[in-house]
C-alpha cells in the first residue's frame, strides 16, 4: 500500500511542530496612514506588548489535522490528532490511510518518543534527536511556540526594531540567546537567532515568522493564517512551514479541522513486547 511506502520518511511527519511557509491571507485591507501611529508614537515597545497580550493562552489543547509535507521532492499527506499541556507534552497520533494509526509520538521537554504500529518498532532519545533531523537548534518550548503561534518565551527580548512591511507590522532584531536559567549546555548559549516576526495590525497576531541561525545557513519560516476564536482566543487553522540548509527543503501545511482548549487529556503512550527499539527513525 502507499501509506506504507510512506513510512520510510516517517522521521519527518512529526516536525510540523516547528516548525515548521509562504503565503499569508489577509481579507483585511487597511490604509497605510492607519497602521504607522502606532509605530511613531509607542515603536517596537509597543508592538511587543500587543503581541504578547494577544498570544494564544492555554493549559489543555485538543486538535484535529490534516497535512501535507514535502521533502525535497518526496510528498506525502496524512492526518491526525494532536493534544498538548501547556510546558509539559505534545502527544501525536498519525494516521496515513483509513483512519489506521501508524505513529504515535510522544515529546517532553526531555524526551522523544515514536512508535511505528506498520513496521513494530519504537524510539525513544532526548531533543537532540529534532535538532539532528532538521539540521538546527529546537528544544520543546520552540516547538510549542511554533505549533501554536506565540513568540519564543524563554528567549531574552533584545531591542526590537519596527516598521511597516506591506499591510504588516515587522519586528526584527539582529539576534536572540536563550535564558541561562534554561540552557541545558554550554554549547546552548552560542545559539543566536536573527528573527522577523509580522504581525496583523487590526489584532496583533502574529502572521509569519523567520528564524536563522547566525552562525549556519539554517533557516525557518512559519505563516499563521484564518484564525479562528477558541475560548475568545484567536487560533491560527491554517498553518505552513518551511525548513531549509544548505542540502534539504521541507515544506509543511497544515489543515486544523478541530480546536479545543477542554481538559485534563490523556497522553498514552504502551509499548508491548512484540515491538523492536531502534536507535534511529
Amino acid at each position: 500500500m502507499i501509506y506504507k511506502q510512506n513510512l520510510n520518511n516517517y522521521k519527518f511527519l512529526f516536525l510540523f511542530i516547528p516548525l515548521i511557509i509562504l503565503v499569508f491571507i489577509f481579507s483585511c485591507n487597511p490604509q497605510k496612514k492607519i497602521i504607522k501611529e502606532p509605530i511613531k508614537e509607542k515603536g517596537a515597545e509597543f508592538l511587543f506588548q500587543q503581541l504578547k497580550k494577544n498570544e494564544f493562552k492555554f493549559n489543555w489543547l485538543t486538535i484535529k489535522f490534516s497535512a501535507n509535507v514535502t521533502f525535497n521532492k518526496t510528498e506525502n499527506s496524512f492526518s491526525g490528532t494532536l493534544r498538548m499541556r501547556k510546558d509539559s507534552a505534545i502527544w501525536i497520533s498519525i494516521s496515513p490511510a483509513l483512519g489506521i494509526e501508524a505513529a504515535r509520538i510522544f515529546i517532553t521537554p526531555d524526551s522523544v518518543k515514536m512508535l511505528n504500529r506498520l513496521q513494530n518498532t519504537f524510539f525513544e532519545g532526548d531533543l537532540k534527536f529534532i535538532s539532528n533531523t532538521l539540521n538546527t537548534y529546537f528544544d520543546f518550548e520552540m516547538l510549542q511556540s511554533l505549533l501554536i503561534g506565540n513568540d519564543i518565551a524563554v528567549y531574552k527580548n533584545e531591542v526590537y526594531k519596527a516598521s511597516i512591511d506591506g499591510k504588516l507590522y515587522l519586528l526584527n532584531t539582529i539576534g536572540r540567546i536563550k535564558l541561562k536559567k534554561h540552557l541545558k549546555n554550554v554549547t546552548d548559549s552560542l545559539n543566536l537567532l536573527k528573527q522577523d516576526i509580522w504581525l496583523n495590525p487590526y489584532n496583533y497576531k502574529i502572521t509569519k515568522v523567520h528564524l536563522k541561525e547566525l552562525k549556519e545557513n539554517r533557516k525557518l519560516e512559519a505563516n499563521y493564517n484564518e484564525f479562528t476564536k477558541v475560548d475568545s482566543l484567536l487560533f491560527p487553522s491554517v498553518v505552513e512551514y518551511k525548513t531549509t540548509n544548505e542540502k534539504d527543503k521541507l515544506e509543511i501545511k497544515i489543515e486544523h479541522s478541530k480546536i479545543s482548549s477542554a481538559g485534563p487529556l490523556e497522553f498514552p503512550f504502551n509499548v508491548s513486547n512484540k515491538y523492536k527499539k531502534i536507535v534511529n527513525f
